[in-house]
Order: structure tokens, then sequence, then C-alpha cells
């Protein structure tokens, strides 16, 4: 029997390791290699996978990061329930540099990704709310038990990237209601509908997007520099909430294909 894990953290930029003693495995998938090789070990009596969105070396480009394989890799090893930190640019101006979003909305905005696993038969997941409500209440109450302040709630935004936004898209995307503007939450969000798994996403904010405040720009080493000073915080508040999570399921996201005909078996 090869290894095997019930819960995963897809680690974003700046975010390379998480899990301490950990083992590392190689997995393959009909979708080709995953970012990188994904590192197993036990949080709280529970086995966790750890797998680096952009891979250790970072050399995958948010436009360019193989969704489909990450996604089907950690459901293969036995993960029903995933978290996904996250750096993201705010799109009011109290969301300041620092600040921690559990959204429960996303806007896509990308374009020319593969975000679905099903190019044959009619296979239409429900996707009105993206997060699973468990994951994000676990997340919540493990910022609140570290005095970590987090909102509640918002829409992240998904640009195809990897550019910035201008100032007139960041002014846009906060006029439709966004909260924050990302690079990597869709498809991967989807993905995760499309294989029953519970997706919960925190986000830190690294920057005040350009449309904000005039004169100002974001850059790569401001949203690096931002998400290192606060990686001790966000890895507190992932291991608390692997601890908490129930592994029962009592959500409607491990039900999202009854009823459907797949094309072919899950792993």
């Amino acid at each position: 029997m090869g290894p095997t894990a019930e819960l995963a953290v897809i680690g974003g930029s700046g975010l390379y390791a998480l899990l301490d003693g950990a083992t590392e495995h190689q997995v393959q998938t009909p979708y080709g290699p995953p970012s990188d090789v994904v590192t197993i070990a036990e949080v709280g009596g529970r086995r966790v996978a750890f797998l680096p969105r952009h891979g250790r070396d970072h050399r995958y480009p948010p436009h360019l990061i193989p969704y489909r394989a990450n996604l089907w890799a950690l459901r293969s090893l036995g993960v029903r329930q995933v978290f996904a930190p996250c750096a993201v640019g705010g799109l009011r101006p109290d969301l300041g540099p620092g600040t921690f979003v559990v959204p429960d909305q996303l806007v896509d905005r990308t374009s020319g990704r593969a975000q679905t696993y099903y190019d044959q038969g009619a296979v239409h997941v429900p996707f009105a709310d993206p997060y699973c409500p468990r994951g994000r209440h676990a997340l919540l109450a493990a910022a609140a038990g570290r005095d970590v302040a987090a909102v509640d709630g918002g829409t992240v935004v998904v640009i195809e990237g990897p550019r910035f936004s201008t100032r007139a898209e960041s002014r846009w995307y906060a006029s439709i209601g966004g909260t924050v503007v990302n690079m990597t939450g869709h498809p991967e969000a989807v993905l995760a509908r499309e294989l029953a798994l519970c997706y919960s996403a925190i986000a830190l904010v690294t920057d005040l997007d350009a449309g904000l405040a005039a004169g100002e720009t974001v850059t790569q080493e401001e949203v690096f520099r931002v998400f290192g000073e606060n990686t001790d915080r966000l890895r507190g508040v992932l291991l608390d909430a692997i601890a908490a999570l129930p592994a029962e399921r009592g959500c409607a996201c491990g039900r999202a294909l009854d009823g459907i005909t797949l094309p072919f078996p899950l792993p």
C-alpha cells in the first residue's frame, strides 16, 4: 500500500514548506506530475500532505501551474479536505498588508486555463459557494485562537497574471464587489469541487492593489517580503486548523457529484 493522507495544504507564494519530519513522495497522474513532490507528515494525529503550488523553487508562474495534476495527486493519496493559503492584493483601503481574509466567494477573470476534468459527457458541478463552510470555520477559529485578526468572508477576483493589474482594472474589480485579487484561486477551487473535495482558502494581503493609491504600484519584491514576514503566523493558523477540523465531513462538498454519471472513475 502506498502513502496516504486525509487532509492537504497547497502552499502559495512564499510558503514552500510546512510540515516538520515529513517524508517525500513522487506522485504520477493522468495529467502529468504535480508542481513538486508531495510531503506527508502527522499533525495532531492526522496524516497531512503538503504541496507547494508553484514548486519549491517557484518555477511555475500562475498561468502554468499544473492545477489538474495537483488536485488529482492529492485525491489519489486519499485526501478529501484541502486548505489553500495564498497571497492576495487588497481591493479595499482597510485591507492593508498583513491582513488575513477567509473568502466565501470568487470571480474568475482568467483565460485559457484548463479548468475541468470533464471534457466529455454532461458533468455540471454546483459551484454557487466555492469554499467549504466547515473548512472556513476551522480557519477562522484557529486565527481567533492565536489572536490573529481574520476577515470573515469576501470575494477573491482571480486574474490571469503573471502581470499585476492596471489601475483601471483594480478600480473596476473593487467596484464590482471584489475584496482581494489573486492569480491562483481558479481553477484550483473548481477542480477541487469536481473531485468532491472540501476546499477552503485563507488569503494573506501583501499589498494594496494598484488602483487604490495614486502613485503607488505593486512589486513582486514587496509581495514576497510581506508574505515572509507573516509566514510564521500563517503556519500557526494552518496547523491549528488542521488539528481542529473534524474528520467526518458533514458538508455538501463530498456530495457534489451525487447523481452525475462520470466519464471515468476517480482515484
